[in-house]
């Protein structure tokens, strides 16, 4: 008569006992995976849950639970009388030597395993970005620092007192409503954009925004404008859509719409910073927002104005939105928070046009449908107690000493790097002199990674230009005390690389 094989693998079976995952779990995982992989084969025979409780050193009960789970997942039946086996059946286990998987590890991946176009364009745009945006001079970060912690933790700890059980369903794809009135009465204030709230959409941050813009106004193939330099993320997200996108070189005076208009006179859309360009810093000059709204018109196209900063200016009053301009309903207003209070709060703003907030709603409805409610309802409640207003106060000036500092350190470094500051944002750039010799931005860059620092390429954020060679480099979250030391180690990477 024949027997089935006992499985002797949990002699094998060594249990950590520190608490950190139970141990019928170790036990279910480790069955799991010998069956899985045809080190157990259908018909094998498990010992008795006396047998191997004793040979493991636990409760009977705990090997009891391991089995029923392992039973009620499919991996084992039981036969009354005769002990627990592996289930007859199971798809074939596909068993690899060592050979064979260094072997695979130098083969291309076969085609299902490769990633789409868009999961490439995705992985290759982070290339020459730091892993680590904590670092001193890491652009696009606020002062961390000053987040307002106690109060934050207070409005949370109220919402949640207050027992909302009206907010725990879904909610509303377009977002939280009474936070889209408080952004609206704060938008016409601080920016001169008004709106009614149901215009305005939360969105997970800016580029969420710019990929929903992409999901309802543009059909694969449409051409689209991009600064040349600019905002990486948001040209990827446009890009993954199956748009054509045509770089436009920015200056001192912002993108020149009547170039744009002479390489691609009939795009779709058009991606800009006006308040402050990104990464550059410029201004878009008024005689250049007229241009760019004109050709809107006549182009039937849209305009997307990235406000990420614009609420930030040291010297003077903000610039006005692009939108305030705007009496033809071609431009659809970006803004965030991210920069504000924390990237991780993931709440950003999208303006749109009253006859689209229905698409752009359903829109949001088939990708991630809504923002916490928890987040949009504390930061409804932070607007609406007038703390935004505050903390813009209280930061401003803060932010402008970091930014001073900083200037200060780069013009100590002056046979070296030529800083631009227009009085703005959170960030500025330092072009290398030719001085410095044949360095490529991007080498130094990663140098200063090893050396503590993250002043990021300047030639990252091109598509077509091949003239830009600096670092973009934020203050905001680079404290006064740090600059010296932070461009030291930036002169030290450049050095390390002539």
């Amino acid at each position: 008569m024949k027997t089935n094989p006992v499985y002797p693998a949990w002699n094998r079976l060594a249990l950590a006992r520190d608490g950190a995952r139970p141990l019928q779990d170790q036990i279910v995982a480790h069955f799991r995976a010998a069956i899985s992989s045809g080190q157990l084969a259908s018909g094998a025979r498990l010992p008795p849950t006396r047998e191997l409780a004793r040979d493991l050193g636990v409760a009977r009960n705990t090997v009891a639970i391991a089995y029923e789970k392992l039973l009620a997942e499919g991996y084992l039946h039981s036969r009354t009388g005769s002990g627990t086996f592996v289930a007859d059946g199971l798809p074939a286990a596909r068993s690899r030597t060592p050979t064979q998987s260094q072997k695979q590890a130098h083969t291309p991946a076969p085609p299902a395993r490769r990633p789409s176009l868009r999961g490439q364009r995705a992985l290759d745009a982070t290339v020459g970005f730091a892993a680590s945006s904590m670092l001193p001079l890491s652009p696009g970060l606020p002062g961390l620092d000053q987040f307002p912690f106690a109060l934050w933790a207070r409005l949370t700890s109220r919402f949640w007192r207050s027992e909302p059980r009206d907010l725990l369903p879904y909610g509303d794809p377009a977002g939280y409503l009474p936070l889209r009135r408080a952004l609206a009465t704060y938008l016409a204030a601080a920016r001169g954009v008004v709106c009614a709230p149901e215009q305005i959409l939360i969105v997970a941050g800016s580029q969420a925004g710019i990929d929903t813009v992409a999901r309802v106004l543009l059909d694969p193939g449409d051409t689209v404008w991009v600064e040349d330099p600019g905002y990486v993320s948001g040209r990827n997200a446009l890009a993954a859509s199956g748009a054509r996108l045509v770089p436009i070189p920015v200056d001192e005076g912002g993108l020149d719409a009547v170039r744009g208009e002479r390489l691609a006179p009939h795009a779709k859309l058009a991606l800009v910073t006006p308040s402050h360009h990104y990464p550059l810093g410029s201004v878009l000059t008024l005689p250049r927002r007229l241009a760019m709204l004109d050709w809107a018109e006549r182009a039937d196209a849209w305009i997307v104005e990235d406000d990420y900063d614009g609420e930030f200016r040291y010297d003077g009053k903000p610039v006005s939105a692009l939108h305030a301009l705007d009496t033809g309903g071609r431009v659809l207003y970006l803004g965030t928070l991210s920069k504000v209070l924390a990237p991780s709060l993931r709440i950003g703003y999208l303006v749109v046009p009253p006859d689209l907030v229905d698409v752009f709603a359903a829109a949001r409805t088939v990708s991630d449908r809504h923002v916490p409610l928890e987040t949009q309802a504390v930061l409804c409640d932070f607007i609406e107690g007038g703390h935004l207003a505050a903390h813009m106060r209280r930061i401003k000036p803060v932010y402008d000493g970091r930014r001073r500092a900083l200037l200060d350190a780069l013009h100590e470094a002056s046979d070296l790097l030529t800083p631009v500051d227009y009085g703005a944002g959170l960030h500025c750039i330092a072009m290398l002199k030719d001085g410095a010799g044949t360095i490529a931005d991007v080498a130094a860059a990663q140098r200063g990674v090893a050396l503590g620092i993250n002043a990021t390429a300047l030639s990252r954020y091109t598509l077509a230009r091949t003239d830009l060679n600096g670092f973009v480099m934020g203050f905001a979250n680079t404290r006064e005390d740090q600059a010296r030391w932070a461009v030291r180690q930036l002169v030290q990477a450049i050095g390390a690389r002539r």
